[in-house]
């Protein structure tokens, strides 16, 4: 039954840039890898992203999480990032009055035309996330993203 159940990665950005991914999985000596998966998806330095293998204070204890690592780890975590991208995009959208189908993401940033100074990088939309700026309708302030999956 443990090989069926699911396992989980979690997101979070703090308002300083800085994230945790936390997994449900144990540790398996693949965590700089992971946070260096992060780093580049997300355009920010591999310190600034700490990884928590089976991080009982996020996921709790008893809920059926498999936490034998896992080949689909890095899927899931670049799945969590995406949302994280796709809600900045949101985000930046609104902070530089752009539509978000128009900004594009370059070097960690997404950016508003030809523009040098109509820059947000994810740094800058997870303190605007946090409270700093107006949210778009319907999107709730903080940056962080859950994959559930499976393999």
């Amino acid at each position: 039954m443990a090989d069926e159940a699911y396992r989980a990665v979690f997101l979070r950005v703090h308002p300083t840039g800085k994230m945790v991914l936390s997994l449900t999985t144990d540790a398996d000596g693949s965590e700089p890898s992971y946070a260096q998966l992060v780093a580049t998806e997300l355009g920010v330095p591999a310190l600034d992203v700490k990884v928590v293998p089976a991080d009982t204070d996020r996921f709790g204890v008893g809920h059926g999480y498999n936490t034998s690592p896992s080949g689909g780890a890095p899927a899931a975590i670049s799945s969590a990032t995406a949302k994280i991208r796709d809600k900045a995009r949101l985000l930046a959208g609104m902070a530089l009055d752009a539509a978000p189908e128009t900004l594009t993401w370059a070097n960690g940033a997404w950016v508003a035309g030809d523009d040098p100074s109509q820059v947000k990088t994810v740094e800058d939309l997870a303190l605007y996330a946090h409270g700093t700026g107006a949210l778009p309708p319907g999107v709730e302030g903080g940056l962080d993203a859950q994959t559930v999956y499976r393999d």
